[in-house]
């Protein structure tokens, strides 16, 4: 029997997944995270040959698992497993724009930052830059 670990996605996917992981961590999708989802899909280089019309059903796939017991850890497990080292910067960028949609980051979005951080492996500092971008990117007056 197949282990949802064993699970294949493509790196889109593991991008889309961590965006979510942010998103829906505080048990709420807001209107500015989807749409932040949406607009990283457009926009990003990376996501430049993936179709917006599968970012649903990722979307779908990746909150089904987080409703099991040990769904955190394994869509963690999933996306280390599917992102090369050279993406796991840019998935924690897409994180941190995820959770700077909102005017506020609550205690669970800096949390599951902090997982998806450790998880990939993205070093401190580069960390801290990457959560400076993103801010001053969402800052609003």
């Amino acid at each position: 029997m197949r282990k949802p670990t064993d699970a294949m996605i493509d790196h889109h996917s593991a991008l889309i997944y961590v965006m979510v992981l942010v998103s829906a961590c505080d048990g709420d999708m807001t209107d500015p995270e989807l749409e932040a989802i949406g607009e990283n899909v457009r926009y990003l280089p990376i996501f430049k040959d993936y179709s917006g019309d599968q970012v649903m059903a990722a979307t779908r796939e990746c909150t089904a698992m987080l409703s099991d017991n040990d769904g955190l850890d394994t869509v963690l497990t999933i996306v280390e497993q599917a992102l090369p080292s050279k993406l796991r910067e840019t998935a924690y960028a897409v994180a941190c724009d995820i959770a700077a949609a909102d005017p506020k980051a609550s205690q669970e979005e800096l949390r599951m930052l902090e997982l998806i951080r450790h998880r990939l492996g993205v070093d401190r500092l580069c960390a801290a830059a990457i959560e400076r971008g993103a801010r001053a990117r969402h800052m609003r007056l």
